[in-house]
């Protein structure tokens, strides 16, 4: 998956991502405190998941890299193997929602089509053992 990646393009990615989750976060009005470094995992180039403190003490599992930026409460996941789990079935209901609310606007269904696409990537990705058997955290 990241073989072709040198270690400095690949650590590059994984900044570049842990910034894009903070600016995500910080855009919600959560302002980011630290990143509990041994609990992330990062899929390079894929994706990354970010157990993230915030200043108000609250932990949430952010999601980057090629697909939309999201997060939820740490409660909903006790890993990050099951927080990506947790997002791609948070993702198929949302395209639920938007397919059934929908009254025929382009970009919300652009946008459905794009969650139930990376939801199911997502499930993948979850699904095969072989990615999380010695999967390391690395440092930011």
């Amino acid at each position: 998956m990241n073989e072709q990646l040198t270690e400095q393009q690949q650590s590059e990615w994984v900044r570049k991502q842990f910034q894009k989750g903070n600016e995500y976060l910080a855009a919600k009005g959560i302002l980011p405190d630290q990143v509990v470094v041994q609990d992330s995992r990062y899929l390079v180039p894929l994706i990354a998941v970010w157990r993230i403190k915030s200043q108000d003490r609250k932990e949430y599992w952010v999601l980057t890299g090629d697909l939309p930026t999201d997060h939820m409460a740490l409660s909903a996941a006790a890993d990050a193997k099951d927080a990506i789990r947790a997002f791609s079935l948070h993702w198929q209901l949302k395209a639920q929602q938007i397919l059934n609310a929908n009254q025929g606007d382009k970009t919300q269904l652009d946008f459905a089509e794009l969650l139930i696409s990376r939801a199911h990537s997502l499930y993948e990705l979850f699904d095969n053992d072989a990615i999380w058997q010695n999967q390391p955290s690395e440092t930011v």
